[in-house]
């Protein structure tokens, strides 16, 4: 594996960043995971659009243009020989001293981009759906991290999917302050009632997903009837349909919520036709590479 390293393509051995990093140090950074379908990386714009935002928020200054960045995707790409990926694309605040003052960082940003497989969850969940648990660790408030921000420092998520694998299970929902559904440890929710689509909104602690995005954009070309407000777990639990949708995860069906049957307890139609409609977008919509 090859990994590109602020302007170098080097063997995954020689990617090394200093101990005193602050991506390292204090989870100090921002990352896209964004995903190469036969040769075309989807939305490959939109994930560099949204790395600039979070970063612009937390201040920290990239050392790159957005066209350098793609272009230097692409060329990670290619020196792996791989069509199909899942790309990690990191910048960090870079080298500074063991206090948080970000001026000692000034000039220091690192750009890392990784590309290479993963499985999420086993294939077999995509047929059968998974069954989820309401975790107590609660999402973020916006006042204090705000989900927007896609930071290094994941270990909100990472403390609600330890409490997932604990209890036995794949994957954990997170509330928000509030006790409304926010949005599971690294994907987006959605439930389908009376052939009615609804999600989150982003204002309740929910990142705005591209593949999120995808998804309701799809329904509306279909007519199906989108909307984006708070849900509580009784709406999950008496939902038609649920399935979630990330990057990494793609769109996986939920067939139980804490021991309630979802529907018929099988992924639905309309989780399926999403699903089947989604694989086509992948094939157009992104920047094409040549191997």
């Amino acid at each position: 594996m090859k990994v590109f390293m602020n302007g170098k393509i080097v063997k995954k051995e020689d990617a090394k960043i200093s101990v005193f990093d602050h991506g390292l140090l204090y989870g100090d950074g921002v990352f896209e995971g964004i995903r190469a379908y036969n040769c075309l990386v989807f939305k490959l714009k939109e994930h560099i659009d949204r790395l600039f935002e979070s970063a612009h928020t937390i201040m920290l200054s990239v050392p790159y243009s957005k066209k350098y960045i793609m272009d230097a995707t692409i060329r990670t790409l290619q020196a792996n020989r791989l069509r199909n990926a899942y790309i990690r694309l990191l910048v960090t605040r870079g080298e500074g001293d063991l206090g948080l003052d970000i001026r000692k960082c000034q000039g220091n940003a690192k750009l890392i981009i990784i590309t290479d497989k993963i499985a999420l969850y086993p294939r077999r969940l995509y047929e059968q759906g998974l069954k989820i648990i309401t975790v107590p660790t609660i999402r973020n408030l916006p006042e204090a991290l705000n989900p927007q921000i896609k930071s290094l420092n994941y270990l909100n998520n990472i403390l609600a999917k330890i409490e997932a694998i604990n209890a036995g299970y794949e994957e954990a929902i997170m509330l928000d302050s509030l006790g409304y559904v926010a949005e599971c440890t690294g994907d987006n929710i959605f439930i389908v009632k009376n052939k009615k689509l609804y999600t989150p909104p982003q204002c309740m602690g929910t990142l705005r997903g591209i593949t999120r995005d995808t998804i309701l954009e799809i329904a509306r070309q279909k007519d199906i009837s989108t909307n984006e407000h708070v849900i509580t777990r009784h709406e999950m639990y008496n939902s038609d349909e649920c399935f979630l949708t990330g990057t990494a995860a793609e769109i996986v069906p939920v067939v139980n919520i804490d021991g309630r049957k979802i529907g018929r307890g099988k992924p639905g139609p309309v989780t399926k036709m999403l699903l089947e409609e989604f694989r086509k977008v992948t094939k157009k919509d992104g920047v094409k590479y040549k191997l």
